[in-house]
């Protein structure tokens, strides 16, 4: 699906634009994806991240490549003070 939107340092799904397939579940390499009523309990305000930032960001429809710097960032917690709107 051509849910997914791109930007300067994160992917969003549009909510609006998603099926509910499930089958980005297990291609997220860190795990971050999870059906609407899996989302955990610290993670709930990405969903309204996931619908304002779909409304801005390109759409992307193709897989792309991990970033360079991925390995540095799979640990990380907290990651919403660097999230760039």
């Amino acid at each position: 699906m051509d849910c997914f939107y791109e930007g300067p340092n994160m992917l969003v799904i549009h909510p609006d634009e998603c099926i509910d397939c499930a089958l980005c579940e297990p291609e997220c390499p860190i795990d971050a994806i999870f059906s609407e009523d899996e989302v955990p309990e610290d993670q709930q305000d990405f969903m309204e991240i996931n619908a304002e930032m779909a409304e801005i960001w390109p759409n992307i429809s193709e897989a792309k490549g991990a970033p360079d710097d991925e390995a540095e960032w799979r640990e990380v917690a907290n990651k919403r003070q660097y999230l760039e709107r």
